[in-house]
């Protein structure tokens, strides 16, 4: 299991960022590589974002020095989503079985985490925690969906709604998928912010050739990022996110932070970015 930090960075210096210094702070390129688990710990709202790929193996998820706990879900709880194959994710003595696009919410001291299954790649996310709710298996068909926007604007598009007040309950996790249809491009456009959550993106479902073109940055000082298929980002409080594609794509976004109302953005008029 590898293990990578991240400290918080503020928006006077993400201005002054190049490309390669951006990529570095927020993006997170390589999470799925078979026989690992590669994690990144942020210290924005103390997020874990990462992937385990266990291909021939069963790959357990180990506590480390930074979180000062025993085991990992001592203080923590965690999402998992399966975007490969059919995998099975166990936890404490509990085999949850994830098809393609299923998510698994694990809370606060459920024990031991294992996963298996060849062509499974689970994507994880994790934040502190403060009680202790249901551990629950969701099913792409029983996430709440919600369609919007129109092939016109190149944003039609479907949103899966998996960890959120009225779903499954968590402490801080919101999480979900947006799928977009074929011909269309945009997400969050118009754009907002989070300012009580930090935000992480999974990009998937895209050619490899295909590129999201990510924007961040502050409303009147953007910036963007140039983003692979199965590629993940940090997206602090502060920060915009909106992108567009080469091709229609799929992304799960989660957030952790002051709240879990799905609707608490603060919206951007188009007048106002730069």
């Amino acid at each position: 299991m590898n293990v990578e930090t991240r400290w918080a960075i503020d928006p006077e210096t993400a201005r002054s960022l190049d490309t390669t210094a951006l990529r570095s702070e927020f993006l997170i390129e390589t999470p799925f590589v078979p026989g690992e688990i590669n994690l990144t710990y942020s210290h924005m709202d103390r997020m874990i974002v990462g992937g385990a790929t266990p291909a021939d193996s069963t790959l357990k998820l180990e506590a480390f020095k930074t979180l000062g706990t025993a085991n990992f879900l001592d203080r923590r709880e965690a999402v998992i989503a399966n975007i490969g194959e059919e995998g099975i994710v166990t936890v404490g003595s509990i085999d949850y079985t994830l098809g393609h696009r299923d998510m698994l919410y694990i809370a606060m001291g459920a024990g031991d985490v294992s996963f298996s299954g060849k062509g499974a790649k689970f994507y994880i996310v994790s934040a502190p925690a403060h009680k202790t709710y249901e551990t629950r298996l969701i099913k792409i068909e029983d996430a709440n969906r919600i369609d919007l926007g129109a092939q016109e604007t190149s944003n039609e598009r479907s949103i899966f709604q998996f960890v959120h007040a009225d779903g499954a309950k968590s402490c801080q996790l919101v999480v979900g998928m947006t799928t977009l249809a074929p011909g269309s491009v945009w997400n969050t456009m118009p754009a907002h912010l989070h300012d009580r959550r930090t935000e992480a993106y999974l990009y998937f479902g895209m050619p490899e050739t295909a590129r999201v073109f990510h924007f961040m940055g502050e409303p009147d000082e953007t910036r963007h990022m140039v983003i692979a298929n199965e590629q993940a980002l940090l997206s602090p409080g502060w920060s915009i996110h909106c992108g567009a594609g080469t091709a229609n794509y799929t992304f799960i976004w989660a957030m952790a932070g002051d709240n879990i109302d799905y609707k608490d953005v603060d919206m951007v008029a188009m007048e106002d970015l730069r």
